[in-house]
C-alpha cells in the first residue's frame, strides 16, 4: 500500500500514483483539514455534511482506494442515512 499524507493537496500524487502502480493508494485526510472543515461549519461558513462528503468524493475520485479520516464514523452514518451505499 502507498499512502499520500496529506490527501486533500496531493490529489494529483493520489492520481499518478493510481496510474502508475498496481499497489493500493490511501489517502489520509489529516487532523488538520479535518480541524478546518470544523472550524469553518462551527462558524456557519459551511455545511459540514455537504463539505465532508464531497471532500471524501474528491478522494476517490483521484484514485483512493482506501481512505483513512476522521469522519469515519460520521461519514458512515451519512451515507447509510441517505441510502448512496
Amino acid at each position: 500500500m502507498l499512502m499520500v499524507k496529506p490527501g486533500m493537496p496531493y490529489l494529483d500524487v493520489i492520481r499518478r500514483l493510481k496510474d502508475a502502480t498496481p499497489l493500493p493508494v490511501a489517502a489520509y485526510h489529516v487532523s488538520g483539514e479535518y480541524a478546518m472543515i470544523k472550524a469553518a461549519c462551527e462558524k456557519g461558513w459551511l455545511e459540514e455534511k455537504d463539505v465532508v462528503l464531497e471532500t471524501l468524493t474528491c478522494f476517490k475520485r483521484a484514485g483512493a482506494d482506501i481512505i483513512l479520516t476522521y469522519y469515519a464514523k460520521q461519514a458512515a452514518q451519512w451515507i447509510a442515512e441517505d441510502g448512496l451505499y
